[in-house]
């Protein structure tokens, strides 16, 4: 099976890349994944609007961004175990064996639960993809998607989180 290649911004070098390159990037794939392989989700024009779940939740703005920050934190960490789970399966799936999804559907359950408290649409709907399909190219699309998407939500949150499993797996 072809397996998507992976646009390697998470595993680029910190050091090597600003903030503001690393949104550049992000909002660059973004677009490809959005007008091409997720273009039926219809994410590519969202925007975040934090008004609405200061609202909703009737939490003050300085609580709703301090939620916001932890939940891209959260996201830019899941992507490792998300694609250690893929790897998984794409390995059962080359050796002719039954793929067990559980592991991470589970993540993306949780994942998509805090998005939707905080009302975060695009990834409310990807979340939604990563535990209902089973296309690996598709998953590793929809994974690529919301990683790009929590970078364009939170660049400085995401940078930061990004240095910091850098400096943990030099450990």
């Amino acid at each position: 099976m072809f397996m998507l290649e992976k646009l390697k911004i998470f595993m680029k070098s910190s050091n090597d890349q600003s903030v503001t390159q690393m949104l550049h990037d992000a909002k660059k794939i973004c677009i490809v994944l959005a007008t091409g392989i997720l273009s039926d989700l219809k994410i590519q024009n969202y925007k975040y609007d934090i008004s609405i779940a200061v609202r909703e939740l009737g939490l003050d703005k300085e609580l709703v961004a301090q939620l916001v920050d932890d939940y891209v934190a959260q996201v830019i960490k899941a992507v490792v175990q998300f694609e250690d789970y893929l790897s998984t399966l794409q390995n059962s799936q080359d050796n002719h064996d039954d793929l067990d999804y559980t592991a991470f559907r589970e993540l993306a359950h949780k994942n998509l639960g805090v998005a939707r408290n905080l009302r975060i649409k695009d990834a409310e709907i990807l979340l939604y993809e990563l535990m209902k399909k089973d296309n690996l190219d598709y998953l590793l699309a929809c994974l690529e998607a919301l990683k790009v998407c929590a970078i364009k939500l939170r660049p400085k949150c995401a940078y930061d989180t990004f240095k910091l499993i850098e400096v943990k797996s030099s450990l």
